[in-house]
């Protein structure tokens, strides 16, 4: 597919594919008989994969440094692993670090529907 159509697939901005590209997020992408990027299947699943990672808060820095890997294939994998599980360690501290606040928001909320259901002045 062109850039046009993968970058509607993967909900992704060709200008944002380029730059993945010139970062080396993107690597080796094929080009058709007029030079075109062509993009395949095969792309769509590491862009995926890509946002996920960015959504998740990897650096692009990072990313790149994965994609370097990846490259290199199946040796990089133990080092890939660790880098996957070194993210999911600070992602779940993440997540912890937002249940907690949360939970001070949802008593925050109690605490003012409290409040107006009792027609007490705020004293915080």
């Amino acid at each position: 597919m062109n850039i046009k159509k993968f970058s509607q697939v993967t909900k992704v901005s060709a200008h944002t594919l380029r730059y993945y590209e010139k970062i080396g997020l993107l690597k080796n992408i094929a080009r058709n008989s007029s030079g075109h990027r062509w993009f395949t299947e095969k792309e769509v699943l590491w862009i995926e994969f890509i946002k996920r990672l960015k959504e998740t808060g990897m650096s692009l820095e990072h990313i790149a440094h994965y994609a370097d890997l990846r490259e290199q294939g199946n040796i990089t994998s133990d080092c890939r692993m660790k880098m996957l599980e070194q993210h999911a360690l600070t992602l779940e501290a993440k997540i912890e670090e937002e249940q907690f606040h949360l939970k001070k928001l949802q008593q925050k909320i109690t605490y003012y529907k409290s409040l107006l259901a009792n027609n007490i002045e705020d004293k915080i």
